[in-house]
């Protein structure tokens, strides 16, 4: 893989090591950063393998505590009325979940989605008009429910293959079910109850190395990411402090107006852990065949020609990384990469633009005379919190530089009616940055501490310490109360497996779906 160095090793290690000696072995909060759409230009032309969330954390379903939950949301932003079509995966790519579990920034599990559509007896649904047998223009006929789906006139399937080592020449083994994917919510008169119709493609799956069976569900969720999209991305359109922006689901771009497509497993516990400390990473990617050329008489089953090696072009854990931290010029060769080669980035974690672009907007608003970024340069309080994680939290026992999630898998899962939604933070340490699930507020956490959080005495096991980072000198804004006004809790979501609500319908839309 192209490597471009952007920080020579001997920087990065002196940073590392700076900030290892000043870690405290206990639980801290950090950041992470929400959510990632449309985050690079190359991505912009494949939305469908472009990854938006990615959450990891204990199942707290009641029953479950034994397993972990993953989900990767890929295809953002999607209209529930977004047909005829909708959102089929992309049946060229390669959709994967990895997982290091001795802490080398190199994948020991993956966990690889191949999907294939198919029209029903190769046309689809076909009608008799007058002395021809044409197909429909549509997905569906007629009505579809749990257990008919006569119907329908295209299948969507996917194979799961399970690699220890290495993604492409690991050792590969195929579950031998082949899955299917429900259909998107396309509306009440297509599918009256889609809930019930989706759950039947909830399967419990005997994983390779597993000896208690676990789940997955590939298809089509309510969005969970709440955020204030529109004007955060206009030069940050609001003053974001509490009080000059009220919390209010009306600042919410994303919840309760779009969906996004889901590829979820729950894995036994057992399973992940390796020879490790318990605490894992993990992140999501998708990729596509090297080559592709375009047919000019182009099929249903063959619109292009496909060819070479996989490779990869989206890749999510710790999401809005590729948004508001990595430069424009690498962001296409960030999603490309693996975790192993995050030095290439790492002058855009020890000096981040994102504070001094926020000190261009706000410094007026905010009545101060001089420059409000943090001034702790290099930012040693990031790079533990993006490359290395905690000592007490997620940090593993071998520590690798590295942008992935990390989940220490010792810690119990807290059940939904109690979780905070500002993880450790809150006293819940069994939220972000320990994993992250749907309820988890990350952007408001993310907001404060690139501001410079970390500077300030933050609560420590219930006693205000610093952290040693940095002094609150060195961050004039670092206590105040960042927040996006878009709020966001445990109790928006399910409280079972796959967790994220059933998708958005496409009609009725006059109706309330909240």
């Amino acid at each position: 893989m192209t490597k471009n160095t952007l920080l020579p090793p001997g920087r990065f290690t002196k940073a590392l090591l700076a900030t290892s000696a000043i870690l405290a072995a206990t639980a801290v909060t950090l950041p992470s950063w929400a959510s990632s759409h449309r985050e690079a230009p190359a991505i912009t032309e494949t939305p469908k393998v472009d990854g938006t969330d990615f959450y990891m954390f204990r199942s707290y379903e009641p029953g479950r505590e034994g397993f972990v939950t993953f989900i990767a949301n890929y295809q953002p932003i999607q209209s529930p009325y977004g047909g005829p079509n909708y959102f089929t995966m992309d049946p060229d790519a390669l959709y994967e979940i990895h997982i290091d579990n001795d802490g080398d920034a190199i994948e020991d599990i993956t966990y690889s989605f191949d999907f294939d559509n198919n029209l029903v007896n190769g046309t689809g649904v076909t009608l008799e008009i007058g002395d021809k047998t044409l197909p429909i223009p549509l997905r569906a006929a007629g009505v579809i429910s749990a257990g008919d789906s006569s119907a329908l006139g295209e299948t969507e399937t996917y194979k799961l293959r399970v690699i220890e080592g290495d993604r492409r020449s690991g050792s590969a083994t195929e579950v031998s079910t082949t899955f299917t994917k429900p259909l998107d919510n396309v509306g009440n008169k297509t599918i009256p109850d889609y809930k019930a119709y989706a759950d039947q493609y909830i399967y419990d799956v005997t994983l390779p190395g597993c000896t208690v069976p676990g789940k997955v569900f590939v298809g089509q969720r309510a969005e969970a990411f709440a955020v204030n999209l529109g004007e955060i991305f206009d030069l940050v359109n609001l003053v974001p402090l509490e009080g000059a922006i009220e919390q209010d689901r009306a600042n919410d771009d994303l919840v309760g107006k779009a969906n996004v497509t889901s590829i979820a497993m729950e894995v036994p516990i057992t399973c992940l852990t390796g020879n490790g400390n318990g605490t894992i990473g993990a992140w999501t990617t998708a990729s596509l065949p090297q080559a592709s050329l375009k047919d000019p008489t182009p099929t249903y089953e063959q619109p292009a020609l496909q060819g070479g090696a996989y490779v990869q072009v989206s890749r999510l854990s710790a999401p809005l990384v590729n948004e508001v931290v990595i430069g424009m010029p690498f962001k296409d060769l960030f999603n490309g990469s693996e975790p192993k080669d995050d030095a290439q980035a790492a002058d855009f974690v020890t000096h981040p633009t994102l504070p001094a672009l926020i000190d261009i907007l706000f410094r007026d608003a905010l009545g101060a005379e001089d420059n409000i970024a943090p001034s702790n340069l290099p930012r040693t309080d990031l790079v533990a919190a993006f490359l290395t994680g905690f000592p007490g939290v997620n940090q593993q026992s071998t520590v690798t530089a590295s942008e992935m999630m990390r989940l220490n898998t010792a810690i119990t899962a807290t059940p939904q009616a109690t979780q905070s939604p500002l993880g450790v933070a809150g006293n819940d340490l069994a939220g972000f940055p320990n994993g992250r699930r749907p309820g988890d507020d990350t952007v408001d956490i993310a907001l404060r501490v690139v501001m410079g959080a970390l500077c300030h005495d933050i609560p420590v096991n219930g006693v205000p310490t610093n952290l040693g980072y940095c002094s609150p000198e060195d961050a004039p804004v670092g206590d105040q109360p960042f927040t996006d006004g878009a709020p966001l809790s445990a109790m928006d979501v399910m409280n079972a497996f796959p967790y994220l609500n059933t998708p958005l319908r496409g009609s009725p839309n006059n109706e309330d779906q909240n």
